[in-house]
């Protein structure tokens, strides 16, 4: 043989070598591993015979013959003994091996030539694939038995079967893919990123650390999933894409330790494979915990953390007094502002038809039905999971609220006059409330609509409540807490239904000039809400058309006629003021500001000539909660301390940290040496959730800070807006 020759025989031999083994790799259908036969033994009597491929077994107890034909049953089975088994799915079983025949008598109400039978079993390979249990529908012909053949019949694959596509099939780890990390000294953080096409069991996760050890795992809650009914193990949760979820640790030791988590969990690909239980043994290191709390050193709580322990231990009446008093304080914050043009609105749209009582119940109907609404949705929220008034924050649902106030606003300018049918007001004039128009309802509505779409930014104290909801599941103090607060916060709400009818115009042209301003105001409120979705150059170019017409009705580019009274002259100083912003806008956005309270920026110069600006901070973007564990892992290994800023576009809270406190000089100075990333959680994801899940938040702002070990430093978490001077106290309080 020639040397040539030679190298092609060895080239072919691997070449057939590798693809044996690449076969090999690949496991078999379960058609082709468990290949099911019958044969027709007398005229009641059949045998059906599984030929299992090697490598393969069958369950004893997942075979199952069931007469589909009526008046035809299967007698009891008498199954063959088969080979014990500790099956780390489903404990001792019994297995079968090669081949299995199980006879299958029938008892008949009248004789049938032709019986059809529906017949289940599950199997498994031995490199630690399961298979679903299987359904085939058999047709037997009872009329082929001629005294006794041996003929096999095999049946004809049931459409209905699911095959599997195994060419495809990943990995456990590929599908599964297991990470967990320190959170701080007293918890860890567990995650699973979850292939497309497969499905974890929140049932089949058990979580434990290996012993010995002084570390024990304190009470934890794994995540809600999606329900299922599934085959193998009934009624089910299941969890897509991803799932996090954090432990606390009890330590008896304050000194750095290592210890060894065990995570064991099992899942599935939809195409209906099952992988084995999973088990991953991570290392994990602990620092050392310096802040155990004792009679000279207390640890130091976050401010929401500090709500959650006194929701636990003050009683239901402080507890209430407390949040209303939170309540009041968030009044006083940008996110309630827009609800005051719009409750106006409502009183000043019934004229002179209004008295000092029929405002306040305005603003009472309002205020309530707004507070119950935030009650609600917060409880159902915590209970449940997601921030559902993110959910409200999609831009169809932002273009048909602003819709509703443009049409508001049109009706205050007299183009039309918005009433009900009169079916409609005669039913709710007799109603209890005895109110015309059925204001009240309106009034309520609207307030509803408001505390979902208008202020949906999250405070500590709401962030407080529904943590300790989620926790205790204690909706009745948790909700009364968020209603006390819902209430606290319609305080200054309250107040202007109660002055409105004594300072509101009641007849007269007056009437009709206040109109037009709240119905500005109106527009004013739909071009905020717009704001979260149009790009801010159109937004900008819409105040400048809400400063500019409205100041051509104030006859700022009409000449005065002699003799105008004092008033006039002020409406037309207005104008002018609005009309010369308005411009000023204009000028802004072709010079490529978007800031209307900041329009010329560019125009100021440095003395050497260059062009002074002011820009915040700037963020790294992090999008996934697998990127951000990357980077806190390399800020980890490079000793570098880090800040976390939740963000979103519909966040009014957000937008003012980035215009006023990220901007400002000694902010930015004590920031330096810090890596500031960013999570952008604006649409309402899978991913998004996970992200804030994460570090338990309930949405934006959130500002969280971590050390140079990556544990994050729990009593400076922020939640909600901080001014400058305040969010300065914050950055001292991380040197200590």
């Amino acid at each position: 043989m020639s040397y040539l020759q030679l190298l092609f025989v060895c080239f072919f031999s691997v070449l057939g070598l590798i693809n044996n083994a690449n076969a090999e790799d690949i496991p078999l259908s379960a058609d082709e591993a468990f290949k099911l036969n019958y044969k027709v033994v007398s005229t009641d009597k059949i045998e059906l015979t599984w030929n299992v491929a090697e490598g393969y077994y069958l369950y004893r107890d997942y075979i199952k013959v069931t007469s589909k034909t009526e008046g035809v049953q299967i007698t009891p089975l008498v199954l063959p003994e088969g080979k014990n088994k500790h099956d780390d799915s489903f404990g001792d079983v019994i297995i079968y091996r090669n081949k299995v025949t199980v006879p299958v008598s029938f008892t008949w109400v009248k004789k049938i030539s032709v019986v059809q039978v529906l017949v289940q079993f599950r199997g498994c390979a031995d490199r630690g694939i399961c298979y679903p249990p299987q359904k085939k529908i058999l047709d037997i012909d009872l009329s082929t038995f001629a005294g006794g053949s041996d003929a096999l019949i095999i049946p004809k694959l049931n459409p209905f079967n699911k095959t599997l596509s195994s060419d495809e099939l990943l990995q456990p780890d590929q599908a599964f893919q297991f990470t967990s990390f320190v959170k701080d000294a007293n918890t860890l953080s567990l995650n699973w990123k979850i292939a497309k096409g497969y499905y974890l069991y929140r049932e089949k996760i058990v979580i434990a650390l290996q012993k010995p050890t002084d570390v024990d795992l304190g009470s934890y809650v794994i995540p809600s999933g999606e329900p299922k009914e599934d085959e193998a193990f009934g009624k089910v949760e299941i969890f897509h894409d991803t799932l996090a979820f954090d432990i606390p640790v009890k330590r008896k030791e304050t000194k750095a330790q290592t210890i060894t988590l065990n995570a064991k969990y099992q899942g599935c690909a939809e195409r209906g494979v099952c992988y084995p239980l999973m088990t991953k043994n991570v290392e994990l290191a602990l620092p050392v915990l310096d802040n155990q709390p004792s009679a000279s050193n207390t640890e130091k709580l976050s401010e929401q953390d500090q709500i959650v322990s006194a929701l636990h231990s003050d009683s239901f009446g402080v507890t209430l007094i407390t949040f209303y008093g939170f309540g009041v304080l968030i009044s006083l914050t940008p996110c309630i502002f827009p609800m005051i043009p719009i409750l106006s609105g409502i009183i000043v749209g019934h004229g002179n038809k209004i008295s000092t009582m029929h405002s306040f119940l305005l603003s009472l109907a309002y205020v309530v039905a707004s507070a119950l609404t935030y009650t609600v949705f917060g409880v159902l929220a915590a209970l449940f999971g997601g921030n559902l008034q993110a959910t409200f924050q999609q831009s169809w649902i932002i273009v048909l609220f602003s819709s509703i106030f443009i049409l508001l606003s049109l009706s205050m300018f007299g183009f039309y006059d918005l009433e009900l049918p009169n079916s409609i007001k005669t039913k709710l004039s007799n109603s209890s409330f005895k109110h015309q128009d059925g204001s009240l309802w309106g009034a309520a509505i609207m307030g509803s609509l408001s505390s979902l779409i208008v202020g949906p930014c999250v405070a500590a104290p709401l962030a407080g409540a529904l943590i300790f909801i989620g926790q205790t599941g204690d909706a009745l103090l948790g909700g009364g807490a968020l209603f006390a607060m819902g209430m606290g916060m319609g305080l200054p709400l309250l107040l202007l239904g109660l002055s409105a009818g004594k300072l509101f115009p009641k007849s007269g042209n007056w009437l009709n000039s206040t109109k037009a301003i709240f119905g500005v105001l109106m527009l004013g409120v739909a071009v905020w809400m717009l704001s979260r979705i149009l790009p801010a150059e159109v937004t900008t170019l819409l105040w400048a058309m809400l400063l500019i017409m409205p100041a051509v009705y104030l006859n700022a580019v009409d000449p005065l006629p002699l003799g105008s009274s004092g008033w006039l002259k002020l409406w037309k100083g207005l104008g002018l003021v609005m009309l010369a912003y308005g411009v000023i806008l204009i000028i802004g956005i072709s010079l490529g500001n978007t800031n209307p309270l900041q329009p010329l920026k560019g125009l100021v110069t440095t003395k050497s000539g260059q062009v002074e600006t002011e820009e915040g901070l700037v963020f790294e973007r992090v999008a996934t909660l697998s990127a951000l564990q990357d980077k806190l892992k390399q800020s980890s290994d490079n000793n570098q301390p880090v800040m976390i800023d939740y963000y979103a576009d519909w966040c009014v809270s957000c937008k003012e940290m980035e215009a006023y406190t990220f901007k400002d000089a000694k902010v930015k100075t004590m920031l330096k040496n810090y890596r500031l990333l960013q999570v952008d959680v604006t649409e309402d994801s899978t991913e998004n959730k996970a992200l804030l899940e994460a570090f338990n938040l309930i949405g934006p702002p959130a500002i969280l800070f971590f050390n140079g070990s990556v544990e994050e430093i729990k009593s400076n978490r922020v939640i909600g807006y901080q001014e400058p001077e305040i969010f300065l106290k914050t950055l001292e309080g991380l040197k200590s």
